[in-house]
């Protein structure tokens, strides 16, 4: 079976973002393929490239991109959702004059569109949210 996630639950402020790991992982070791993971509302932020939990805190964005990077998983971000919450790539940092960027690959600015795509092209589709 294959799935897709929305996660709109920020990392640390919400259990969901948290709850939409573990399932990922349980769908993975349960031999299912997990395609894609879109980030929507304050779920963006689980893409920051400058987030730095305590050492002692799962940091979840690195989880986000080890699931990706084993799995091949899509990580989507909304554009929308992502430029209202500062969270920028490097085109668009570029394009509205910002001097640096604050989301790299494997995290994808995206829009509603792919987030509707997912939801044809997958099996299920979860949300998780707070």
């Amino acid at each position: 079976m294959r799935y897709a996630l929305l996660v709109q639950g920020g990392p640390y402020s919400s259990q969901a973002a948290h709850s939409a790991l573990r399932f990922a992982r349980a769908v993975i070791a349960r031999g299912h393929c997990l395609g894609t993971v879109f980030f929507y509302h304050d779920g963006v932020y689980n893409a920051a490239r400058l987030a730095a939990p305590p050492q002692d805190e799962p940091h979840l964005g690195d989880a986000w991109r080890s699931l990706h990077d084993e799995y091949g998983a899509e990580l989507l971000v909304c554009i929308a959702a992502g430029l209202r919450r500062g969270l920028l790539d490097e085109r668009e940092a570029a394009r509205h004059g910002k001097a640096g960027h604050s989301l790299e690959p494997p995290f994808e600015l995206t829009g509603l569109g792919q987030l509707v795509e997912a939801g044809f092209s997958h099996d299920r589709l979860i949300t998780f949210a707070p």
